[in-house]
């Protein structure tokens, strides 16, 4: 039993360690990958959540950007731009991969 212990005290403390951020820049404006692209130059489309709202979302090939589409006001915006669950729009753009197109 104190074997059990130890290790899952041991996988809790290894997985605390790995939450420190690894070293990366807080630069939340840069992409990380393999491209290492501002993200200011990727074109996002729009996804439709659930509730009818709408989301920005890009894909990067390995990585993916979802941020609620707000108004001046901080309320979202729900256009009716797809209908629910549905992403429209150039949002692959900025994937390099072979299933981007």
């Amino acid at each position: 039993m104190k074997l059990a212990k130890l290790s899952l005290a041991l996988v809790a403390v290894a997985g605390l360690a790995a939450c420190e951020g690894g070293g990366r820049s807080p630069d939340k404006g840069t992409d990380f990958g393999t491209d290492k692209k501002d993200l200011s130059t990727l074109i996002a489309g729009i996804w439709v959540d659930p509730n009818g709202c709408d989301n920005w979302i890009i894909d990067d090939g390995f990585e993916g950007y979802l941020s609620a589409r707000l108004d001046k006001y901080g309320k979202p915006v729900c256009s009716g731009a797809a209908p629910a669950n549905v992403a429209t729009g150039p949002w692959r753009g900025g994937a390099t991969d072979l299933f981007a197109k």
